[in-house]
């Protein structure tokens, strides 16, 4: 088992976004048009059936389906492919598996290209009515394999039914003899496709398309409209959306009706609009759980209110004007103004009656704004564009009301949603009048930050998207001068969004709807600039918005301010902590834009909300004052002043009771205790950094407390923040030592140190293995001036918590955590002459080495898997930097020995199983290998090494790759120092669980990097070092074969 860098029990990392790039398509023609040709040409060998027939089918789906976001480059091929499959299928001799199979390649086609556009050039003549027909009819509604056939056949007969003459004429005789009389044509076609309607799959949505076409003909709308509207509407009321074959029925109707509606006349469909209404109220389909029933009532509603009232386009709408660029550019370049928008306040028809059934529909379609599925909400909201585009000013404007009612806080998210979307809606028609510009800016602002939580998570993503998408359409609708008293609100609302919002897509809608406003209004304050810094891309990645975008903008002092409000009051009390912990960061990058307004302004509220009843609040003002104190404190030391000169002393005495407060209200204790104690921390440390003047405080004494008592219970801290709160402490630690503990420049409180390192060393031997790991790391971040004359017991303590005992031999993050602390410690004192008890010396070094090199060897396994390989790789990585500290320094102390030994070691571990392990230990020895600064003294075999391993492997080999590493690695076993070591990693590899490196035939690969044959000779010491690693008996033949499969 693999298992990742870190214990389980580490802290979380930041919540990583997917930034892949989503590149679009980018072809530039139908490549594979000679492919697809033969593929055609060979369907009547392959129909049969068998392997042949789906690999064929397969192919040309995957060909066909690479086009889906580019189908209109598939339409210059469209008609040879069409007539050589429907040669096939007019082919009287084909047999009915190769029709078939013709229909399931024009389907696929279809599915692509969309069949309004591929229907156009099928045949359609009056004499391919009756071949069509013929071969509807003789197909079975419920064989399942041929529903491509069904589907494709009624998509052809709906196009032959637009023949411009009357079906009657076909019909000739229709007595075929005495007393019997055959259906007409017209009949035939109704019988079909009502028999379709009622059908389970996709040829009831071609049946929909069918009837559409037929039954508004203008021959057959006389005689079979109504009759196929009783029949329709009988469906709805006898079938019941709670039983599947009910919403099959419902389905099929309802797309019928609403496609006659679409496609009929006003005239011919006026007289049963009303009682089509009435039926729809009595289905119920609100109530339903069905969505596509519910999108397919609202548009059916809206159809029937469209017919209600005459088409017209309303004359008292706003219009802007020529919004074509080339117009206006050619406007321009003849030195005309542009025109002016036209608004005209009267309706020609104002004191036309607006019919019944009007009020009813556009209820119901403020109902469906607020549905639970988007659908369904997005066809209610174009709806209610299209009904208000065709009323009276008067109505238009009640409607515009009663959209503005869905943003309401007592309303939900979807209200919210759906409110959006119909205001884009009404905007970009021009039925938005500028009058009610006021009321609808301010609902978009609150829904631009619409965040609601629930439960863990929130709601509101959508709301903010659909937002952004309302900003487009106004930047499209309006004139400039009639946005220009509200540019400043929504600009910095847009930038707020596409930088400050959690969500991706928000961000990246934010940032088109600023860059559409921009180019067509040309009134944003410093668009340009924003806009080639936040563009669509760069606000993908949300910690470079935070905290390395923010920062450009809010160099525009328009920006400043309202992206600092908005910091404080939203995202500070944000229910995600990594956001909140990002704003904090944000306002220490802001800060510094804005001193005087964070020091007077945002301060002071901070400070208000560090008591907060609300746990998120009370966490993210905490860390927001730790920031922007260490924010004000840079600014200050730059000109050699304290901090307090820009915190009064007010500001100063609110930090310093922070923690006393805290603890009085037990607030470290509980549920929210961890975030507290973690908040805290950060906060001593910004503080300590701040050179706050709290020296000999009590307050001092406070901090230690919580620093102690925070390491010494981890174990009760959750595993997913244990890491963290662990680093928080220890950097709390290293910065409050340095701030307030030094008596004297490098000198140490005697009293103090004596206390402190005698307490941590106790706690190394405490039986908690977290406890041993805090106090280990808080040992390693002592100042130098605090080791000074206690390093040599310091090291004892901390080589003693590396070491395996019985008792603790599962405790491997303490000694992980140990040899972090060695590390640092000797990187804090440095290397110095004669002094062990102060500095990295050769009488210290070897006793240092010997710690780090025992630990190569730690191989423990419990019910995470390898739990050794994180004390390996911490052991690896501190032997680098300690050889590379030496070879800065004293290369004298390194020994040739020490050094063999080191890069057998690390060698041994680049030729093991973990993929991710094997590629740091690569990247420890080749540090090592190639480090010249000076070069480290005694590697072995280095100017072969060298050969092997060039400097270009460091960057273009990918060690994590057992492909690459393998055959590099193996090379090592002709060099004498390093077989040994390698063959023993070779076998935890080969014994190893994982398919990549424990199967044959990848590890016979092993071998590939040889350069030439190895001699008799080598092999017999190949065969010695191998009987080492095995420690048993075996033969020549038996060490030759396995030398072979290497």
């Amino acid at each position: 088992m693999a298992l990742s860098d870190e214990p389980a029990a580490g802290g979380p990392e930041e919540e990583a976004e997917d930034e892949t790039l989503a590149f679009g398509a980018a072809l530039e023609a139908f490549g594979e048009s000679a492919e697809t040709r033969a593929l055609l040409g060979r369907l009547r060998e392959v129909h049969g059936g068998g392997a042949e027939r789906e690999v064929a089918l397969e192919r040309f789906r995957v060909i066909m389906d690479k086009y889906q976001e580019q189908p209109h480059l598939l339409d210059p091929h469209l008609e040879w492919m069409m007539n050589l499959l429907l040669d096939i299928v007019q082919d009287q001799t084909s047999p009915a598996s190769l029709v078939h199979l013709a229909f399931k390649f024009l389907y696929i086609i279809t599915k692509v290209r969309g069949y309004k556009t591929f229907l156009r050039l099928f045949p359609h003549e009056v004499a391919d009515v009756e071949p069509v027909l013929d071969l509807v009819t003789i197909q079975n509604p419920k064989d399942h394999e041929a529903w491509e056939t069904r589907y494709m056949l009624l998509l052809w007969l709906s196009v032959t039914c637009l023949i411009p003459f009357d079906f009657s004429r076909l019909d000739g005789n229709l007595l075929t003899q005495p007393g019997q009389a055959r259906m007409s044509i017209m009949d035939r076609i109704l019988q079909i496709a009502e028999s379709y309607l009622i059908v389970s799959d996709k040829a009831r949505d071609a049946a929909a398309v069918l009837v559409s076409r037929f039954i508004t003909r203008p021959d057959v709308k006389q005689s079979k409209m109504a009759e196929f509207l009783d029949w329709s509407l009988c469906n709805l009321a006898r079938s019941s959306f709670q039983t599947m074959q009910g919403v099959i029925t419902m389905d099929g109707t309802l797309q019928a009706l609403a496609q006659i509606f679409k496609h009929g006349k006003r005239e011919d469909c006026l007289p049963y609009a009303a009682t089509v209404l009435r039926c729809l109220d009595g289905c119920r389909l609100p109530e339903s759980n069905q969505t596509l029933l519910r999108k397919l009532g609202v548009k059916l509603v809206q159809r029937l209110g469209l017919t209600f009232l005459k088409p017209k386009v309303a004359a008292w709408r706003y219009q802007r004007g020529c919004r074509s660029l080339a117009a206006n550019l050619q406007l321009l370049t003849q030195g005309q103004s542009e025109q002016k928008p036209l608004i005209l306040t009267e309706d020609d028809d104002e004191d036309d009656d607006v019919p019944e059934g009007v009020e009813r529909v556009i209820e119901q379609l403020l109902v469906g704004l607020k549905d639970k599925d988007t659908v369904v909400r997005w066809s209610a909201a174009k709806g209610i564009g299209r009904m208000a585009g065709r009323l009276p000013r008067a109505l238009a404007d009640d409607v515009v009301g009663s959209v503005l009612d869905c943003f309401s806080f007592q309303e939900t998210d979807k209200a919210w949603h759906g409110g959006c979307l119909a205001l884009a809606e009404l905007g970009r028609r021009g039925l938005l009048l500028p009058s009610r510009l006021v009321d609808v800016v301010a609902v978009i602002l609150k829904a631009l930050t619409y965040d609601e939580k629930r439960g863990a998570c929130s709601v509101g993503t959508n709301v903010r998207d659909a937002a952004c998408y309302v900003c487009w359409a106004f930047a499209r609708a309006y004139e400039p001068q009639e946005l220009k008293p509200f540019v400043t609100a929504i600009s910095s609302a847009l930038v707020i969004a596409a930088v400050f919002d959690r969500d991706i897509n928000c961000r990246r809608a934010a940032s088109a709807a600023f860059q559409e406003n921009v180019g067509r209004q040309g009134t944003f304050p410093h668009g340009i600039d924003i806009l080639t810094t936040a563009d669509y891309f760069a606000v993908g990645n949300r910690s470079n918005c935070f905290l390395v975008i923010s920062v450009f903008i809010a160099g525009f002092p328009e920006y400043t301010q309202p992206m600092i409000d908005h910091l404080v009051t939203m995202k500070i009390s944000h229910w995600d902590g990594v956001i909140r912990e990002l704003a904090a960061r944000a306002l220490h990058n802001l800060a510094q834009q804005a001193p005087e307004f964070s020091a007077t302004q945002v301060f002071p509220r901070l400070l208000s909300m560090t008591l907060s009843p609300d746990l998120h609040m009370r966490h993210g003002s905490i860390l927001a004052c730790a920031e922007v104190a260490y924010a004000l404190y840079k600014l200050a030391a730059q000109e050699n002043r304290p901090v307090t000169d820009h915190l009064d002393e007010q500001a100063v005495q609110g930090l310093k009771q922070i923690h006393q407060q805290l603890y009085d209200r037990q607030l470290y204790r509980g549920l929210g205790g961890q975030l507290m104690r973690q908040a805290v921390c950060v906060l001593i440390e910004k503080l300590s950094l701040s050179k706050m003047p709290f020296r000999g405080d009590t307050v001092i004494d406070g901090w230690q407390w919580l620093i102690n008592d925070t390491l010494r219970h981890l174990h009760l801290i959750s595993s997913h923040s244990r890491q963290q709160m662990k680093d928080a402490a220890v950097s709390a630690l290293a910065a409050l030592c340095s701030e307030y503990y030094m008596k004297e420049p490098g000198e140490a409180d005697p009293a103090i140190q004596e206390e402190l390192i005698t307490q941590y060393l106790a706690e190394l031997r405490n039986p908690e293995e977290m406890t041993r790991c805090g106090f280990s790391l808080a040992l390693g971040a002592l100042p130098g001036f605090l080791l000074k004359g206690r390093l040599q017991q310091v090291l004892t303590g901390l080589r003693a918590v590396t070491h395996t005992s019985p008792e603790d031999v599962s405790f491997a993050e303490s000694r992980r955590d140990g040899l972090k602390a060695i590390a640092r410690i000797c990187q804090t004192v440095g290397v110095k002459a004669g002094a062990p008890d102060e500095a990295v010396c050769g009488e210290n070094v070897s006793q240092i080495y010997c710690a780090l090199l025992g630990c190569m060897d730690d191989y423990t396994t419990d019910s995470r898997g390898d739990v050794g390989t994180w004390v390996r790789k911490a052991a690896m990585t501190s032997l680098m930097d300690l050889t590379l500290l030496l070879a800065r320094s004293q290369p004298e102390l390194i020994e040739a020995h020490t050094c063999e030994r080191i890069m057998c070691c690390v060698a041994q571990q680049a030729s093991e199983k973990i993929d991710r392990f094997r590629a740091h230990a690569a990247s420890v020895f080749l540090t090592l290998l190639h480090f010249d600064s000076p070069p480290i003294p005694h590697v072995p075999h280095r100017g072969e090494l060298e050969k092997l391993f060039p400097r270009s492997d460091v960057a273009s080999v990918n060690w994590s790759a057992p492909s690459q590493a393998f055959p590099r690695i193996t090379q090592l076993l002709g060099l004498p120092t390093y077989r040994y070591h390698v063959l023993l990693g070779l076998v935890v590899s080969l014994g190893g669980l994982t398919e990549s490196t424990g199967s044959r035939p990848s590890f016979s690969c092993l071998w590939g990097g040889s350069p030439e044959p190895w001699s008799v000779a080598e092999l017999w010491n190949l065969k010695a070092s191998l009987h080492l690693v095995t420690r048993g008996p075996c033969t020549l033949g038996h060490d030759l074969l396995y030398v072979a499969t290497l």
